[in-house]
């Protein structure tokens, strides 16, 4: 009767002084750390056109994802170092290496010369700050809630440690914030050149604040404590994985809680981004506002749930968040669809094209590098299709003869990349084909076209859609540009160039490539603010209360370590991984949704391991172990 009394206790007096010190103190530079990490993350388109610029747009996507998650891949190598050092040594002093090893490294992406100054070196150099960075949040988290956590009266670690799951959101908040700030004040086109690395460099203030604040910070009772009573383990990392009794609860954290967390809480934000932006072609600066303001409206129930699990429990929480976003992250992204490119929906319900190819032809076109070249007839239809987020099925036809595809009544030759044509093909492949998408209603629109003087008639015959006048083009005008130039943009070669100097180049309106676009006077502002919301709403339930749960879960002797790798695998392997990994399976299956069932099926793994075995904690007195 005396615990329960103390307990409620606890819940009713308002925090003390010290205690909103340490919260704050732990929130405010774990803030900055995530704000340091998460960069990457929403400058990744960016990031890819300066560091991979030797690959096509679809290769330079995938690559500068892949990169980022290379910064969640070594998150549990962080956890063992840190975490083991933090149960050694303290929570405190391993808060301030990670802190610093993280800053240093941000900073340095800022001036981090791209491919075209030091080639291969550029991307190698990027990968290297990205795994620093990552073995520095391993050692972060884990710290961070454990401290907090100690600091705790029992019946109150949810509604304390939610105080750090928002740190995450609020970092990515605050790296959004920054960077529509740094848009705004350069300019869009100088923002992708060179005004996306001032971010990066803004972190060196940030770190500045954060090892300040840090020095100020008392070691966690608990710790202190146990240090007292030598009860401190003197192999964290043996008594933690190599004992059997401790190694299955962190079996139990990760696939009973974190792994199904991971999934929603990186569909939610990260992967809703990257779809608004690469998918569905939302103008990148509006795509952040819109997650910024739903970040904004969505972060305070936070709290409301970590302070929810203090009465209820933590796993009916997280274990409803799971299921909400099972059964509704289709009909939610399809939303997105037709808030945020109707015409695009509008063209995937009234529109579907037929893929007619040798069935030998055809391969799996599961591709997360990037790097395997896909060359029949068939794969080369399909991967368009897929680019342009176009549904189509694929139908037998006879051995040996190239694929087409159909769109409407609109039929086009695919070819093979093997053949002496096919340069040529590929030009006119994908002419026919976007001009049968728009013609259906697609939305695509054509860039300005550059036609040195040699070429412009030859222009002309080939674009006869156009209805273009040679003479009229000359008669307006056009630039004089050094041949040099055009051989580097490729518009010359050095032959076509024939010792000139100088070249007259005309820019023709709506005469160059193709693109999808989303049309910004139909993008639906509310609609899409409303989903996002949603969609961090159910990354609350699964994150709020799981703090407190994974402290629970482990003693103290070996808790910063036992929680770290559990988080770190599930969040920095499943959770990393998933932005890449759901953009190829949707390229693979021409299905801009089929990425989805990653997530889906990882939730619904945790949600039958979590509702059967995993313990309800919110009880356990964390101070008696």
């Amino acid at each position: 009767m005396a615990h329960v009394a103390s307990v409620e206790t606890a819940k009713a007096r308002p925090m003390t002084g010290e205690e909103r010190k340490v919260i704050f103190a732990s929130s405010l530079g774990t803030v900055f750390e995530w704000y340091d990490f998460y960069l990457y993350g929403s400058l990744a388109v960016y990031i890819g056109a300066t560091f991979f610029s030797q690959y096509p747009e679809t290769t330079r996507n995938i690559f500068a994802l892949l990169a980022f998650a290379a910064g969640f891949l070594v998150r549990p190598f962080g956890a063992l170092v840190f975490g083991r050092l933090g149960d050694l040594v303290g929570r405190k002093y391993t808060f301030l290496v990670t802190i610093l090893i993280m800053g240093i490294s941000t900073f340095l992406v800022g001036i981090l010369p791209g491919a075209a100054s030091i080639g291969i070196a550029a991307p190698i150099l990027l990968l290297v700050l990205r795994m620093l960075q990552g073995l520095a949040l391993g050692g972060e988290y884990g710290g961070a809630a454990t401290y907090v956590a100690e600091h705790a009266p029992q019946g109150r670690r949810g509604y304390y440690t939610s105080w750090i799951q928002c740190t995450a959101t609020l970092g990515l908040f605050l790296s959004l914030v920054v960077i529509l700030l740094v848009q705004f004040a350069v300019g869009r086109e100088d923002f992708a050149v060179w005004g996306w690395r001032i971010p990066f460099l803004l972190s060196f203030v940030l770190l500045g604040v954060s090892v300040w604040i840090r020095l100020k910070m008392n070691e966690s009772p608990a710790f202190k404590k146990m240090k007292e009573e030598g009860k401190g383990s003197k192999a964290p990392l043996t008594e933690a994985f190599g004992q059997w009794r401790n190694a299955k609860i962190a079996l139990l954290a990760l696939f009973g809680a974190v792994v199904g967390q991971a999934v929603v809480w990186y569909t939610g934000q990260f992967y809703a981004l990257f779809f608004l932006q690469n998918i569905l072609k939302v103008d990148g600066q509006s795509a952040n506002i819109m997650v910024a303001v739903a970040l904004l409206l969505g972060t305070g129930f936070f709290v409301l749930f970590g302070w929810l699990s203090d009465r209820i429990g933590r796993k009916p929480i997280i274990m409803a968040g799971l299921l909400l976003a099972m059964f509704t992250y289709f009909p939610l992204f399809k939303g997105l669809t037709q808030a945020g490119n109707p015409a695009l929906a509008e063209a995937q319900q009234t529109m579907r094209a037929t893929v007619t190819a040798d069935p030998a032809d055809c391969t799996f076109q599961f591709n997360p590098t990037g790097t395997a070249k896909f060359t029949t007839s068939c794969d080369i239809a399909t991967a368009f299709l897929t680019r342009n987020s176009v549904p189509y099925d694929v139908v037998n036809g006879p051995a040996g003869v190239p694929a087409t595809v159909t769109i409407g009544g609109d039929v086009t030759n695919s070819y093979n990349a093997s053949s002496p044509e096919a340069k040529a093909s590929a030009v006119s492949f994908e002419k026919q084909l976007n001009l049968a998408l728009q013609s259906h209603g697609y939305p695509l629109k054509r860039t300005a076209a550059r036609v040195p003087e040699s070429k412009l008639d030859a222009f002309v015959a080939a674009n006869p859609e156009l209805n273009l006048d040679a003479a009229a083009i000359r008669a307006a005008g056009g630039t004089t540009v050094p041949t040099d130039r055009l051989i580097a943009d490729k518009l010359l070669t050095a032959d076509e160039a024939a010792g000139a100097t100088e070249a007259t180049v005309y820019t023709v309106e709506n005469g160059g490539a193709f693109t999808m676009f989303a049309d910004a006077a139909r993008v639906n502002w509310v609609a899409i603010i409303a989903i996002l919301t949603i969609l961090v709403i159910y990354v609350t339930m699964v994150y709020g209360p799981i703090a407190a749960l994974l402290v629970e879960l482990f003693p103290t002797r070996i808790r910063y370590t036992g929680m770290s790798l559990p988080y770190h695998i599930g969040n920095g392997w499943f959770g990393g991984l998933l932005p890449a990994t759901a953009f190829a399976m949707s390229a693979a299956k021409g299905d801009i949704y089929y990425g989805l069932w990653y997530p889906i099926v990882f939730a619904a793994l945790t949600l039958v391991i979590g509702v059967f075995f995993l313990p309800e904690t919110k009880d356990r007195d964390i101070h008696t172990d």
